[in-house]
């Protein structure tokens, strides 16, 4: 199972009858699934079956979608009520010998409401039944075009996702064999800044500050945060092969990568160490921007 964006845009047409429709598909970054459409008047029908369908291919991301339809030959008709007319005409008569009034005109009378009245044209069951379900049909053919381009984009990042883990691996092994964090080193600077102390002033204790030192020393290492970082890597490699929707997963491994990360900085106390966490930091940040893209 591949690896899928969450973003992507597709378009289906097609026609039946006396119908012509077009869907148009469009999915954007979410953190859960949100489904949400834009149907032409009478076609409501057709939003349950598009809604579970999309609801069982898609796990992340808000789709929008959108529905017109246009009914080739459909010309509506406009008739005269007689009846209303009528009326209104036998109104003006009376009226005509009780006041001084100009007699209607043809353009006021046909202004009156309920004069002229426009009727829709008469629709086919079965031509409406058969439209109903080729639109169904082009939106799942939209819907499957539209998971193809996510999954296209899912293909380069996940070869992105990869070059940020190489190089998060990178950074770890040159942290691990910086100079500044091997015992000896450690314990030299703890060693040189104690001398500096004790000629100062002699009322420090040389053993108490060497027991101190070495406690500093200990909580100065790095190895737990690396061989975390080490970890990390192999379970997010792990991840972008299996594929499917591990957009979350990723997510949080990508807090744990920053969290580790910034342990790293705060325990050095090396210039070479801190810029390599730091760059180290840089990177994990653009794992995780485009780990935000995922599926």
């Amino acid at each position: 199972m591949s690896l899928s964006s969450m973003t992507g845009f597709a378009r289906s047409h097609g026609s039946s009858g006396p119908y012509t429709f077009e869907w148009e598909l469009k999915s954007v970054n979410a953190k859960g699934f949100d489904f949400r459409m834009r149907l032409p008047p009478g076609w409501d029908d057709v939003e349950l079956v598009a809604r579970k369908r999309a609801a069982e291919l898609l796990s992340r991301g808000t789709v929008y979608a959108n529905l017109s339809v246009k009914r080739a030959g459909a010309l509506s008709t406009v008739r005269i009520n007689e009846e209303v007319l009528n009326s209104i005409l036998k109104v003006a008569a009376d009226l005509a010998g009780k006041i001084d009034a100009v007699a209607p005109s043809v353009d006021g009378l046909l202004a009156i409401k309920g004069v002229i009245e426009v009727a829709e044209p008469e629709s086919d069951e079965a031509e409406d039944k058969a439209a109903r379900v080729a639109v169904e049909a082009a939106f799942e053919q939209a819907l499957a075009s539209l998971i193809e381009m996510r999954k296209r984009e899912g293909v380069t990042l996940g070869e992105i996702l990869s070059l940020r883990l190489d190089e998060i691996e990178a950074l770890a092994k040159k942290a691990e064999a910086a100079p500044g964090r091997k015992p000896e080193a450690v314990k030299a600077r703890l060693a040189e800044q104690i001398a500096a102390l004790l000629e100062a002033s002699d009322r420090f204790d040389a053993d108490r500050l060497h027991q101190e030192a070495i406690m500093i020393a200990t909580r100065a290492d790095i190895r737990e945060e690396l061989d975390r970082i080490a970890s990390h890597i192999a379970q997010a490699r792990e991840m972008i092969g299996k594929g499917g929707a591990v957009g979350r997963r990723l997510d949080f491994l990508s807090q744990e990568f920053n969290r580790e990360v910034n342990t790293c900085c705060s325990k050095s106390n090396d210039l070479e160490l801190t810029n390599t966490g730091l760059a180290m930091k840089n990177v994990v940040e653009q794992f995780r921007e485009q780990v935000q893209n995922l599926e």
